[in-house]
């Protein structure tokens, strides 16, 4: 999926949790942060393009371990220990992140190192994609004007 339908899943589910963490403004960055990580393992992608993160793509390959629940899941536990008020900001911002990537032809590899996929048919960019981001934007403003009008 392109960035843009990531953004517009990821401020919905900002909007209806963000009313249950303490650390809101944290809670809203890291969740926002963390809907882009997965994909600096293209370079291809917005995040992925900065030289910054251009070693990553030499040690690992564009859906595989990085695009699996099992590296989110393991990155949340450590962030839980060390830094909890920023776990499920990231945990939600990552998995939302791979659970829409997992609809396209391409898919993810969910439990990484098992390696069957988990995909389905919304090509990336197509009119369907364009359709869920309009859909995803217009409910974004109504729970947005809902709560916090």
């Amino acid at each position: 999926m392109l960035l843009r339908t990531h953004l517009a899943i990821m401020v919905l589910a900002i909007a209806l949790f963000v009313g249950a963490v303490d650390a809101q403004l944290l809670f809203i960055f890291v969740a926002l942060i963390a809907t882009l990580l997965p994909d600096i393992d293209t370079g291809f992608s917005t995040i992925g393009k900065h030289k910054g993160f251009r070693f990553f793509q030499f040690f690992v390959r564009h859906r595989g371990i990085i695009h699996s629940f099992t590296f989110c899941i393991a990155i949340s536990i450590v962030l839980a220990f060390f830094w909890p008020s920023v776990s499920f900001g990231f945990f939600l911002g990552y998995g939302l992140h791979l659970f829409v990537d997992s609809f396209t032809p391409e898919g993810i590899m969910p439990f990484w190192p098992y390696k069957k996929k988990s995909s389905w048919h919304f090509k990336t960019g197509s009119l369907v994609e364009t359709s869920l981001f309009l859909i995803f934007i217009l409910l974004d403003i109504l729970i947005v004007v809902w709560k916090f009008f």
